[in-house]
């Protein structure tokens, strides 16, 4: 039922339009042309004006023919990280790769392709269906920002599926985890290096005592903590008075975050006092865990839906966070679905056809398994 060569058409199409973070409104209004053609209400939202993007977030309803099935969204981001400018698409034998000089882009227009070839086929072959509502966002890579700014209320569905995880078709997405954004200031004392260093106290020096004090990387099954950005310092022959360091700690654990992030702010404290310099720590939180049960709807839903396919599905915990987690935070149970893409965020990033042509075809499963509503506790 999907058209192959239609929905590889379509996906290269998509990341040859220019959409980093921010920068989505050439894509938004590509995609409200195409959405509206296809019979749906269309509307973007004030998210934009919200996180300084030239576009806002794209919501749009199909009005179902089925009254009695549950209303449900589908939800992938439009934007994408660096370098992804000027994406030249190439398919090589059964893999849709970029040309080595940018990321390809199927994190995640490869959802958004997935989900415009089966509104077609929808509409092509008069398909039963309960409303459908998709939410294409903005921001999502530099925070889940648009997400964040989304009135999820304003929408009729009663779950989310989130197109938005690597990894093969069938893979599910249920627990994903907290994260703290980090950012420690230390501040030492300028000298001249050749004159009088004794005089300084040296920043980079107290904060490279500091990270050799942490542990970083994986800390247990839940939890990550990563340093990721280091600046400071003006001359090299100036004793730098000042250095930040950015990062991050990441756990499933609500308990466990808090520890860790105390943890490595108390490090940077002490190492600043033992050099008579002073640290400053400023903590944010990003995005809440959640945790779905397989009991819950949003989730016997697709598995039975992957199960249809002939897919085994499997749950899994994440390491990352996606729009689901603000989805979730905010009483709307959201899952996610892997839909084949690999080795994202690099220039090696691909998608196999095959992957791309499920993600379509599991759309469709989805869609039935809601209308048919049976055999769930399967």
């Amino acid at each position: 039922m999907v058209n192959e060569k239609r929905l590889i058409e379509s996906f290269m199409e998509l990341v040859r339009i220019d959409s980093v973070s921010g920068e989505e409104k050439e894509i938004a209004d590509f995609l409200v042309e195409k959405l509206e053609d296809l019979g749906l209400e269309v509307r973007v939202d004030q998210a934009g004006e919200k996180v300084k993007s030239n576009s806002g977030n794209i919501i749009a309803r199909l009005r179902g023919n089925i009254k009695k099935a549950t209303p449900i969204m589908f939800s992938a981001h439009m934007d994408t990280v660096v370098p992804g400018k000027k994406i030249n698409p190439l398919v090589k034998e059964e893999k849709i790769v970029s040309s080595g000089k940018t990321i390809l882009g199927a994190d995640d227009k490869a959802a958004i392709a997935a989900l415009l070839e089966a509104l077609r086929i929808i509409k092509e072959n008069n398909i039963p269906c309960g409303d459908i509502e998709i939410v294409f966002s903005i921001c999502e890579e530099i925070g889940l920002k648009g997400a964040k700014n989304l009135d999820i209320f304003s929408l009729n569905a009663q779950m989310g599926f989130v197109l938005d995880a690597g990894g093969q078709v069938g893979k599910i997405i249920t627990t994903a985890p907290s994260q703290n954004s980090l950012q420690i200031i230390i501040y030492g004392k300028s000298a001249h290096a050749g004159s009088n260093p004794e005089e300084g106290i040296n920043a980079i020096q107290v904060a490279g005592f500091a990270l050799s004090r942490m542990k970083l990387g994986r800390i247990d099954e839940e939890t990550t903590a990563n340093i990721g950005i280091i600046s400071g310092g003006k001359a090299t022959n100036i004793v730098p008075d000042k250095v930040t360091l950015k990062g991050e700690v990441r756990s499933r654990n609500e308990e466990k975050l808090e520890k860790y992030t105390e943890r490595l702010k108390k490090i940077s404290e002490d190492t600043a006092r033992e050099f008579k310099a002073k640290a400053e720590a400023k903590i944010n939180r990003e995005y809440y865990c959640y945790n779905l049960s397989p009991n819950d709807q949003v989730v016997k839903i697709s598995m039975k839906a992957a199960k249809d396919m002939g897919l085994q599905p499997e749950l899994c915990a994440s390491g990352g966070g996606s729009d689901a987690n603000v989805f979730n935070k905010k009483g709307f149970p959201s899952v996610v679905l892997a839909i084949g893409m690999e080795k994202v965020h690099t220039v090696d990033e691909y998608i196999l056809v095959k992957n791309l042509k499920k993600t379509a075809e599991y759309v469709l499963s989805i869609i039935n398994t809601v209308i048919s509503g049976e055999n769930l506790n399967e």
